[in-house]
This record gives C-alpha cells, structure tokens and sequence, in this order.
C-alpha cells in the first residue's frame, strides 16, 4: 500500500478522485492499483483508450466501464454539490480515513461521511445480530451498548431493524457516540423508520458512514460487503443474536480474518435466534456474561453515567416510572398494564407513545409492549 499522504494536515481533494471512487462496476481493489500506477486520479481520468488497453490487470468489461465513465462530465458539480449537503469524501490516501480499515484486505476505496469518524484513541466494538430478534436480544444489546458507552467505547453498527438499531439507540441512552455504516448512500436513511435513530446519532457527534456514493439505493448485494466495514473499523464485535445460518454469523467469519475479538451473547438452548450465538461460543468466541464484566476484561473501569440515568431520573418523578416498573422482556397488553396501574386507557396509552418515542419500550404487536 502506498505511503499516506500528508499524514496530520488535510489533504486536498480532487475531483477526479471523487469520480473514479463513483465507478459502480469497477471494483476497489482495481482502482486502488490504477491511482499506484497513474500517481493520482485525474492521470486516470485523462489516459488515452490506447494506454488504458495495455493496463494487464483490467479485464475487457471493465476497460470498457472506465471508457463509459470518462465520458461524465458532471462529476466536479456533483462533487461540490455533495460537500454543500455536509458529505464528506475520504478517499483511503487521506489522513481522515481510518487507520483500522485501511488495514483490513479489502478495504473500501473510500468512504462517504455524514457527521463525524470514529476516534482512532477510542475503543470500539461493534454490536450486531438478528433483524427478527426477541425481546431477550433487544434488551441485552441495548444494555451492553448502553454501558459500553457510557465507558467511554464507541458503538459501531449498521442502522438494521433488530439487533443493529436497538444497540445503537442504547449507546445513546448512555451518552455516547455510535456510528452507523450503510448498504446505501449516506444520504438516504435505511430503513425508513430510523430516521428518529439517524437524526439523533448525528446530533450527538456520531456518524453515519458508506463506501458507496450518495443517491445509492439499498440493493440487498450491498449488504454483506457493508458488513466487512463495520467489523473492520472495531476492535471487537459482540453478535447478540443469530440464527444458525446467519449474515451476523459472516460478519464474525470476517471479524476473525481481520484480527478482531468475538464475543456472543448465550442465549436459550431452544431459541433459534440463539443457536448460531452458542454455537461461536461452542467454537472458541468470548461469552458476554455482563457489561461489567466485559469492561472489567478491556482494562476499563467506572466510566460516565451517561444521559440514560439523567432520563431514569426524570421517569422516577412521574407516573411514567409505574408504567415502565411494569414492563420486561415478556410482553404485556394495554389491557393488562392497565390493570396493574390503575391508570385509564387514555393516560396509559400517552405514556407508552412518550416512553417508546425516547427509547425506553417497544411496542412489538398492537398494543403489547416490552421493556428494552
């Protein structure tokens, strides 16, 4: 890999590279050997069709994809376009770009960034698992997330129903940063009901990250390659649930070809959502007994307490408090909350909007809620 370039001051970019970074169809790797040999992506975008043909290491299609894309000539006003929306461009040469991912084998080209990277001085773990997870997996990653934070760890993750978001909103109960990497460009929100999650990861200093330009729609072929991203820019990945056969299970296989620590969440021995969970824990990965005890293994002690206690303190002085002692991880129907706090439909169902709107319960049919 070539020298970084003006390591500790920024790096001014070109248009050029913003446009060979755009180029679908042609693979990372690829354009990483043609910047090495052409010294620079303007070289790249100038080359005659007859120079571009002697290139050994580009295949027919793929000539031909970069003849295609020299024939853009939007891309400086597209460039400058983006950087007016607040998307940031980070090419793997420039000091921003993340010393851990530039280490990882296939390392994106580069990334697109709404907000803020993650603090190379900080440790980071990601926090991963089901789409369809149970109760059990959303209040463990939430709590695990929760406290992570709240020492100080940055949570990193992908913005996904389930295990991905329910992490990243408790490492915001606990007052700190989380980064979400997506399988889109970082100016559409992924899935569409995150977009409370995304909006508040950007307004408490974290970041929303991609290798694929803005306007990218979320094909399910991104997916798996997005995943290589989030494992590759932490120190640790905790996989809270997962089947049998899983992308959380893919995601672990990478983590471990790039050097990174396991960890998995035991769960029941008659739960799918746990049995790919026991099964890395049958196989060597770290098992996660309590936050606790995780920070205590990391060299990690006390930490902040976080705004989730500042919010725990608010609950306390008010009916909200006796709704939220009331719920766990089984669900419970209106009907029978009601009951138990002798409180009408009417002020019960205000309180349940206001708890779920800030994070604290789920709603996971019509009118049951859990605790998270």
């Amino acid at each position: 890999m070539e020298e970084k370039e003006n390591r500790g001051t920024e790096t001014k970019i070109a248009p050029e590279e913003y446009w060979l970074a755009g180029i679908r169809k042609l693979p990372g790797r690829k354009k990483y050997l043609l910047r090495q040999q052409f010294k620079n992506a303007e070289n790249v975008y100038y080359i005659e069709e007859t120079e571009l043909s002697k290139i050994q290491f580009l295949t027919e299609a793929e000539r031909n994809t970069i003849l295609q894309a020299k024939k853009d000539r939007g891309y400086a006003g597209e460039y400058e376009k983006m950087k007016e929306k607040g998307i940031r461009f980070i090419p793997y040469f420039s000091p921003e770009y993340p010393d851990k991912l530039r280490e990882i084998p296939d390392f994106p080209y580069a990334l697109y960034v709404r907000g803020t990277l993650p603090d190379c001085n900080s440790r980071k773990a990601a926090v991963i698992g089901a789409r369809q997870c149970s109760p059990y997996g959303e209040k463990y990653a939430v709590e695990f997330a929760r406290q992570l934070a709240a020492g100080g760890v940055e949570i990193i993750s992908g913005l996904a129903r389930g295990i991905d978001g329910m992490g990243q909103r408790g490492a915001l109960m606990g007052g700190g940063r989380t980064y979400a990497v997506l399988g889109c460009g970082v100016d559409i929100c992924y899935p569409r009901e995150h977009i409370g999650l995304y909006v508040d990861i950007l307004e408490q200093g974290g970041g929303i990250l991609s290798e694929l330009p803005p306007g990218s729609p979320p094909l399910p072929q991104n997916f798996p390659a997005r995943n290589r991203i989030i494992s590759g820019l932490s120190d640790a990945v905790l996989i809270m649930e997962a089947r049998e056969k899983s992308g959380s299970l893919i995601t672990a296989d990478m983590a471990l070809e790039q050097g990174r620590d396991v960890y998995a969440l035991p769960g029941p021995v008659n739960s799918a959502l746990s049995c790919g969970c026991n099964r890395l824990i049958q196989q060597g990965a770290g098992i996660l007994l309590s936050p606790e005890a995780l920070l205590e293994e990391w060299g990690i002690s006390g930490g902040r307490k976080g705004k989730m206690n500042d919010k725990n303190q608010k609950v306390l002085e008010s009916t909200e408090n006796l709704v939220y002692s009331c719920l766990g991880l089984f669900p419970k129907s209106v009907d029978q909350l009601s009951a138990e706090t002798k409180l009408g439909v009417k002020e019960l169902m205000r309180i349940l909007v206001s708890l779920e709107l800030r994070g604290y319960i789920r709603e996971i049919s019509k009118n049951n809620y859990v605790s998270v």
